[in-house]
């Protein structure tokens, strides 16, 4: 999932960041409002983790403008605003969640999945499509009950194609899955990682849409 963390204490973002990589979530990081808004624009975030306390604008006020741009972008207010009234105004303001701090990193990523699972075609951690089953918690992959190791790219590619079965993906759509800003992205890259993976993979389990991008059957199909 692409996350946009909007966090102005500097350290606090940058271990934030690196724990939501460590659980295979691309990560695009801004430190004020007039960022994340800006960020949200380019339609390519997934979910935002949004601070209150930022320095131009309050952290409710961009909510607001969050929603008035897309009703369905989830938001998770994370905020030393622990109070219950705090609380209430966020949730009526659009967050999908609202987690004060201090926090327990596990929470915060648990609750990331219940979104995703919201999000997703997935009632619960297991998608499977026929003989493949891919665990989206533990990221750990099964073919015909047989647990298939993939490095961390191809795993993060084969959820967001896993997660949206029967649907296309196109190239840039999962570029933006796998890469954050800044990242070199060279033209093929994805290519180069349907390679690999289909090596792995039941014969045309991934179907090329040529011109338009990718897509695996749904389930039975």
């Amino acid at each position: 999932m692409r996350v946009l963390l909007v966090e102005d204490d500097k350290p606090l973002s940058a271990a934030l960041s690196q724990s939501l990589r460590t659980a295979n979530h691309a990560v695009d990081c801004v430190f004020c409002g007039k960022d994340a808004l800006n960020a949200v624009l380019d339609d390519q975030t997934d979910l935002v983790i949004l601070d209150l306390g930022l320095p131009d604008i309050d952290g409710l006020d961009v909510l607001k403008s969050i929603r008035q741009k897309s009703k369905a972008m989830p938001v998770i207010i994370l905020t030393a605003r622990d109070k219950i009234t705090d609380k209430i105004l966020g949730l009526d303001a659009g967050a999908d969640d609202y987690l004060p701090k201090p926090f327990e990193m596990d929470e915060l990523l648990a609750r990331l999945r219940v979104i995703e699972r919201r999000q997703g075609t997935a009632a619960t951690a297991i998608v499977s499509v026929n003989n493949v089953s891919l665990n989206t918690q533990t990221l750990e992959l099964f073919i015909d009950n047989e647990i298939v190791s993939l490095p961390r790219r191809e795993l993060m590619l084969l959820k967001a194609l896993m997660e949206n079965a029967g649907r296309i993906q196109s190239k840039q759509k999962l570029e933006s899955r796998l890469y954050e800003w800044g990242e070199e992205v060279v033209s093929n890259t994805i290519e180069v990682h349907i390679h690999h993976l289909r090596k792995k993979l039941p014969d045309k389990f991934i179907k090329t849409i040529r011109g338009v991008g990718y897509s695996i059957p749904q389930k039975g199909s």
